[in-house]
């Protein structure tokens, strides 16, 4: 081969390896959990907030009350997004806005937000999501029985 046919595949191949590696960046998909749940830490126990509502791009994604889950899915390595707190009824929200980076190759982020609204240090209110499997009951496992099985003995 002559050495212009050489140089152009390996600068073909550079380029596809530099996609590549920007790809795995910011076109990663993130899901991230919002718990208005209590928060226990260093022995203080931080309550729930009567209603939480997550923007996301100025649109709503979750609408929490005490004790609730929402969850915002997006790509890249980090989050903006602002939080419409009301902490009891009648009271007038209270707006906040953040900007949290999720660690390379974590996906499921769990973000409590009273630890995080109360200023609490990031291992407090940041965990990784672990979904628990269910085992299957024994009234939920069907049994197959052939009636036709070939046995060894013919």
């Amino acid at each position: 081969m002559n050495k212009r046919r050489i140089l152009f595949r390996a600068c073909t191949i550079l380029i596809l390896i530099a996609i590549a590696a920007c790809m795995m960046f910011i076109g990663r998909g993130h899901t991230m959990y919002f718990d208005n749940k209590k928060l226990e830490y260093n022995g203080e126990t931080l309550d729930t907030y009567r209603r939480i509502n997550v923007f996301v791009d100025g649109e709503q994604v979750a609408k929490l009350g005490s004790k609730e889950r929402g969850m915002a899915s997006f790509t890249g390595q980090s989050l903006t997004f602002d939080l419409e707190v009301t902490k009891e009824k009648g009271d007038d929200p209270v707006n906040y806005h953040y900007t949290l980076k999720v660690p390379y190759g974590q996906d499921g982020t769990v973000i409590n937000l009273p630890g995080l609204i109360a200023e609490l240090p990031q291992e407090a209110w940041q965990t990784v999501f672990v979904p628990i499997a269910e085992e299957p009951s024994e009234e939920d496992e069907e049994i197959v029985t052939d009636e036709f099985a070939v046995s060894e003995d013919f």
